[in-house]
């Protein structure tokens, strides 16, 4: 999907003041992701684990009898997401 800049723009020209550093900061988060370069698979697989021992609320999770869900399960649970028939 292209977006004009114009449409960012007029958007950005409408929001209140608190608003518009909001957006900049957003905006500002969205070119930092792009530029990052993930860890490939290969380089997370070379790297030495951590020793950081686990949280009282990982160790309760790890041992919950509540299961897996799915990330699509969750966003339908949440109402984030909507099912099309």
């Amino acid at each position: 999907m292209v977006v004009r800049k114009d449409d960012l723009h007029s958007l950005v020209e409408r929001l209140q003041e608190p608003d518009q550093k909001t957006a900049l900061d957003f905006l500002q988060y969205l070119i930092d992701r792009s530029e990052r370069n993930p860890l490939s698979w290969e380089e997370i697989d070379r790297q030495e684990p951590d020793e950081e021992p686990l949280t009282e609320e990982e160790l309760r999770q790890l041992k919950s009898d509540a299961g897996y869900v799915s990330g699509e399960v969750a966003k339908r649970e949440f109402g984030l997401q909507v099912d099309l028939p």
